[in-house]
């Protein structure tokens, strides 16, 4: 069925359950797993308020590189914990089309991540960035709340 699925986290505990579930299908599957995790460019952090103007760039690259290698850690730790290899992406890029990109170039079948992410409104709608994903997936995407 699915050979290998990419699992997306930012880190926050409801894209936590769905690197469990995605996780755990890859196991029943004997699917091939990469976890991925996107930092937006730096570009956009300047579109913000006056005060992101006063955070050095590098500054920001090593707190974004420092974040995604503990999400990453987290991920590879639970499918260590259940007998899988755990590959792990971290992309510089708005988080759909990192996601989308990764799942092309790492040949993934299947994406699996969260109904929203840290930046989510509502609990009851589907955030942007999930809602990207699915409009731009060449695969299928499995949402998980």
């Amino acid at each position: 069925m699915y050979t290998h699925i990419l699992i997306a986290t930012d880190g926050s505990e409801l894209a936590g359950r769905a690197v469990t579930t995605g996780l755990e299908l890859a196991k029943a599957l004997g699917a091939k797993v990469t976890a991925v995790t996107a930092t937006e460019p730096w570009t956009v952090m300047l579109s913000g308020e006056p005060a992101a103007l006063q955070f050095p760039i590098e500054a920001y690259e090593k707190a974004a590189s420092e974040s995604a290698d503990r999400v990453l850690a987290e991920a590879n730790s639970q499918a260590q914990q259940i007998g899988l290899a755990c590959g792990m992406v971290h992309v510089t890029d708005f988080p759909a089309e990192g996601i989308v990109e990764t799942a092309r170039s790492k040949g993934c079948d299947l994406i699996v991540m969260a109904s929203h992410g840290r930046r989510g409104l509502s609990k009851l709608l589907l955030g942007s960035q999930t809602t990207r994903v699915l409009t731009m997936s060449p695969v299928p995407v499995l949402i998980c709340r």
